[in-house]
């Protein structure tokens, strides 16, 4: 309803985009107060939300991709992100810096190394 005025002013002004989600931790503080590994933990719960959500409705997982996931978990929330991967069934590319924050993965999961823009087994 609002492709005329959105195509006049060069963007849009109506949608997702410009809507806040408010999270709370369970500790009851506002996601914006939580330290960054707490924020991390708070959105990684969503998207596994996420993830059964469409699992469920389009019976299959869907893929993911999750950009330098693990930098800001400690190292039980690695273990158990990691093993949520592992068990929802989806094929995750879970990209990284610190190849010894998978170090729980190994064995398990399949690694590579991007060099020059090209994939090869790591």
């Amino acid at each position: 309803q609002s492709r005329a005025h959105d195509a006049i002013a060069g963007g849009a002004a109506v949608g997702p985009h410009r809507s806040d989600l408010v999270v709370w931790h369970a500790s009851g503080l506002p996601a914006d107060q939580c330290s960054t590994g707490e924020q991390k933990a708070l959105l990684l719960a969503i998207v596994r939300a996420d993830v059964r959500l469409l699992t469920a409705s389009h019976g299959r997982p869907p893929l993911l991709l999750l950009d330098e996931v693990a930098a800001h978990l400690d190292e039980r929330r690695r273990r158990e992100l990691f093993e949520a991967m592992l068990a929802c069934g989806a094929q995750v590319w879970a990209t990284g810096t610190d190849r010894s924050l998978f170090r729980a993965l190994e064995g398990r999961a399949q690694f590579f190394s991007a060099v020059r823009g090209q994939l090869a087994a790591a």
